[in-house]
This record gives structure tokens, sequence and C-alpha cells, in this order.
């Protein structure tokens, strides 16, 4: 199947792989993987995955067909380390590039995959496609997740999840350095009114709050340690940005480069 998207004033500019997959409402890595391919053609040329959108140019798209997106495929996830191996639940370290279960738009690795790969046998409670999933990290978020393994482990944990009993520590880099060095971020998150796919602080947005403390200052970047009250989609990538301190790297929200440190 063959469909067109004509690139938008908005995106001109943008990598091709970063653009399509706002076009068409996919993963970055399936629009990477459709462009690896040689799905994606402009004017009969093929498309490199780092090449830059022009805007009003028309992208030819071919879309083979695939598995079924909600099939749990047994496979080999590099970096998928396991922390603690218990009778009721498992803790993993998830990698960039793995989400936590398959859906639609999706066509990388995933924790529930890997997981079964490596003979793990984990509950069957919820949606067949997310059967033992509690809790979930974003594909681009990499960090501990538990995974419940029994039945009751599984009513237990998503209860904890549920009701916010669970302390969530993340650590990011952003631009710049906040001010004040630690704070809290209280700004209602919603759909943005202009683009669908992404997410803005907005008036009449569901009430999202954000705690932070900076550890270490770069100059041009900051780590910093952050703390949830609410875990709304996108929230710590969101309440940033419109702090004016996008996390690094973040094409969504903040499209700016950085120098980012490195770490032994």
């Amino acid at each position: 199947m063959s469909e067109q998207f004509v690139v938008p004033e908005e995106l001109g500019g943008a990598r091709a792989d970063a653009g399509l997959a706002k076009m068409m409402d996919i993963s970055r890595s399936a629009a990477a993987l459709l462009i690896a391919e040689g799905n994606v053609k402009v004017s009969a040329n093929t498309v490199g995955k780092s090449a830059k959108l022009i805007a009003g140019s028309v992208l030819e798209v071919t879309v083979p067909e695939r598995r079924d997106p909600l099939e749990v495929v047994e496979e080999v996830v590099e970096g998928l380390n396991i922390l603690l191996d218990d009778d009721d639940f498992v803790v993993i370290d998830k990698p960039v590039g793995v989400a936590a279960h398959p859906s639609p738009g999706w066509v990388g690795p995933t924790v529930v995959g890997g997981l079964a790969g490596a003979g793990y046998r984990i509950s069957t409670s919820g949606a067949p496609e997310r059967a033992g999933i509690v809790h979930r990290l974003d594909v681009g978020t990499s960090g501990v997740m538990i995974v419940a393994k029994s039945e009751h482990a599984y009513t237990v944990l998503k209860r904890a999840f549920k009701e916010r009993t669970v302390d969530k520590v993340y650590h990011a880099v952003v631009q710049g350095l906040p001010d004040p060095l630690e704070g809290t971020i209280d700004a209602p998150i919603g759909r943005h009114p202009g683009h669908d796919w992404r997410f803005a602080v907005i008036e009449d947005g569901r009430p999202s709050v954000t705690h932070y403390e900076v550890l270490e200052a770069y100059g041009k970047a900051t780590l910093v340690e952050i703390h949830l009250e609410t875990g709304r989609t996108h929230q710590i990538r969101v309440h940033f940005s419109a702090l004016r301190h996008p996390c690094a790297g973040d094409l969504t929200y903040g499209r700016t480069r950085v120098w980012l440190p490195t770490w032994d």
C-alpha cells in the first residue's frame, strides 16, 4: 500500500525519520525502518533517514504488510539486563529503543518479547500484548522496570502504581541551568492545541506536578534529579521545555543542539 504525505511548513528542515514519524503518527524507529527498507521516496528518489525534509515536498511512502502489531514475539533484546529475579516478579534495566509492550506503529523490540525470549513466564493478567506490565517507560527512556510473574503480584503491583505509593526517581540532562536549582513545576498538561501529536502546558490541561533538583552543572547542560507527583504523557519533557530548559537532544520539545558531558 502506498500513501503520499505533503511536508508541512513546521517540519521543513527536520530529519526525515523524525518528520515522517510525526506525519504518520508512528514511532521514530518505525519511520526509520520504512526509510531503511527504501520505502520512502521523493520524486522517485529514495530518502535517507538523516536527510532534511523540504516543506511542500511530497513523500511517497510504501507501507509493507506487517505481522499483527500486538503479537508478542520472542526475541533476544540486547541490553535488557535482569537486576532481580523473584518468584513473583522480575526487575529489569530497560535500555533506550525498547518499548514496554507491542503496540500499533511499533516494530522494534519490547520488554515482554525480550523476557519471553529469555525464557521467563510472566503474568497473564491484563491485555495479552502487555501481560505482566504494571507500569511503562517511554521507548526513548532507559531505566528500571518491574514486571509481574504471578497473578497475585500483578494485582498488588498494579494497585501500588495506580495509588502512587511507588516512589519513582528520574534523571535527565537539560539545556542550560534551571533557576532556582531546586524547585517544583506545577503546570497543567494537555494536548497541544495546534499539534495533536504533542503535549503542552495549557490552562485546561490535567494537573501535573514535577519536583526537580540540580545534581551537577556543566555550563551548557545540567544533570537533574526528578520526582513526579503525576505521570502525564511526556511530563518531564513538556515541563522542562516550558521552563525553557528542554531535555538535551529532544527533537520534539527542544531542537537546539548543546554540548553534552561525558561520563566514565
